[in-house]
């Protein structure tokens, strides 16, 4: 509960244009996001300067934010749909409109325990060198399905294609992943 109360005081300081505040709320969030920026964009510059983007955004709307659901949650989708647009602005690659038929698509001492839990977050670190290495299309659909929870519906509707191309992309995305990983595990293991 105090964590919630620091919060709405913090963002009341931001409300009245504290900086401290600002700075306090920017400081809270700057990691997550930017690490969700990172997951659609995969130059770190372009990225931050996604994130401050979509900070200017929170700040603005920041008064129709009524506490009622997860604040988290709400930066992460100003976040999110600020990286979808800076992605749309900047046509690095146009997302790929395909024809609808196109898819038919336990340790027993703690030296293995820390083996294991190096090894989980080596594979983390290689499943997110991989997101970034698909295409911006294949990346931003995978992102936005698997990870933010999208339905195919509301992908179509944000990036302007069908839902055919949606699940497509997500189904191209997946085999390249998976061709990806398989690769850099093949190389891990030699």
């Amino acid at each position: 509960m105090e964590n919630i109360e620091k919060l709405k005081e913090i963002v009341e300081g931001c409300l009245q244009n504290k900086r401290r505040s600002q700075e306090a709320l920017f400081q809270m969030f700057y990691g997550k996001m930017l690490a969700v920026c990172m997951r659609y964009i995969s130059d770190q510059d372009t990225a931050q300067e996604v994130l401050q983007e979509g900070f200017i955004k929170i700040f603005d709307k920041l008064e129709v934010f009524d506490f009622k659901g997860s604040f988290e949650g709400w930066v992460r989708r100003i976040v999110v749909n600020t990286a979808i647009d800076s992605i749309r602005k900047a046509k690095r690659a146009p997302i790929l409109k395909d024809n609808d038929n196109d898819f038919k698509v336990e340790a027993s001492n703690e030296i293995e325990e820390n083996e294991k839990i190096e090894l989980i977050e080596l594979r983390a670190e290689k499943a997110v060198e991989a997101i970034q290495k698909l295409s911006p299309a294949y990346r931003t659909v995978f992102n936005l399905f698997v990870i933010e929870d999208y339905s195919h519906k509301e992908i179509a509707e944000m990036l302007g294609i069908s839902e055919g191309t949606s699940k497509s992309n997500l189904s191209k995305a997946k085999k390249n992943l998976k061709q990806i990983l398989t690769e850099e595990f093949s190389n891990l293991r030699e």
